[in-house]
């Protein structure tokens, strides 16, 4: 595991790879969020960090990747079960409770983010 500096809200505190991790992983969210809306920016986003995301192993940023990815992959099982269970109309529920679900991850991650933090942070006792 890797140690972090307690002044990690410090952009000084950032190594060009955490920075190059760091805008790679804001391009991820930023067409997730766009994605939301357009559906096709969504899967660009989710493959984006797909990509990107062994470019970023050991980085500050790495776990936002992995919340990206799993916020694409939980979304689109949600949004395949809702489809297929729209014709009881409790597919729609579960479209827009999943919909919601992904914005308040990607918001979140884009916040921690922002805040030069891990996406996990809360469970690290290393960021308490």
């Amino acid at each position: 595991m890797r140690h972090y500096d307690s002044d990690f809200n410090s952009p000084q505190g950032l190594s060009d790879y955490d920075i190059d991790a760091k805008n790679h992983a804001l391009v991820a969210y930023i067409l997730m969020i766009l994605g939301v809306f357009t559906g096709v920016l969504w899967i660009v986003g989710a493959l984006w960090a797909m990509v990107k995301v062994n470019d970023a192993r050991g980085s500050l940023f790495e776990d936002h990747y992995q919340n990206i990815i799993s916020v694409f992959w939980w979304g689109f099982v949600w949004g395949i079960i809702g489809f297929a269970l729209a014709i009881l109309l409790v597919g729609y529920i579960i479209i827009a409770l999943a919909w919601l679900w992904a914005v308040y991850r990607i918001i979140l991650g884009l916040v921690r983010l922002n805040a030069n933090r891990p996406y996990y942070c809360l469970l690290n006792p290393d960021f308490s």
